[in-house]
């Protein structure tokens, strides 16, 4: 009965330290550059200057196979234009495509919601109802490097939405970012 105990035991702890391997958690942050792609509503459209905004949060990297993975994340993300700050907390979830041991690409939608709407500020003296949209839905493509614990990506964010209700106007972001997994 001992024996049959410790076998299970090591069983057990075989299957989750292989199981371990196959999901690294961490964190990273960046920089952002973003704006909107198009901002109008009906005849009237204005040109925007790009926002230096940044990106902080968490990174899980779930390994499906050896070259492919699924990577959710949790940021959040200063964006908007100059004038208009919108930032989100933003939830892309990627898949993965590793090659050459350190590269990836990736791809996958990005769910946002906003946090800090900087709308009403910006249009206050023009229209007082005017504001952000609550949720936004954007593309992401992007690529990365990988050595040991730590990591570095490039990635653009493409909105699918339009960011200020009544306006035409898209989430646009590119991003640079390093992080550390963890475990």
């Amino acid at each position: 009965m001992k024996k049959l105990f410790l076998l299970a035991i090591a069983v057990v702890g075989f299957s989750f330290s292989s199981n371990a391997q196959n999901i690294k958690f961490g964190f990273k942050g960046g920089l952002n550059l973003a704006n909107l792609n198009e901002l109008k509503s009906g005849e009237v459209s204005a040109d925007t200057d790009s926002r230096t905004g940044y990106h902080i949060g968490a990174v899980l990297q779930l390994s499906v196979a050896e070259t492919f993975a699924i990577q959710p994340e949790l940021l959040y993300s200063a964006q908007g234009t100059d004038d208009i700050d919108v930032d989100y907390l933003n939830i892309p979830i990627l898949a993965k495509l590793k090659f050459a041991k350190v590269f990836s690409i990736e791809a996958g939608p990005q769910f946002g919601f906003v946090v800090n709407d900087g709308v009403k500020d910006a249009f206050a003296d023009f229209e007082s109802n005017v504001e952000a949209e609550s949720f936004d839905i954007s593309g992401a493509v992007g690529a990365g490097v990988e050595i040991s614990k730590f990591f570095g990506q490039i990635r653009y964010n493409f909105g699918l939405t339009d960011v200020i209700d009544g306006f035409d106007g898209k989430n646009t972001a590119f991003q640079i970012s390093v992080g550390y997994y963890i475990f």
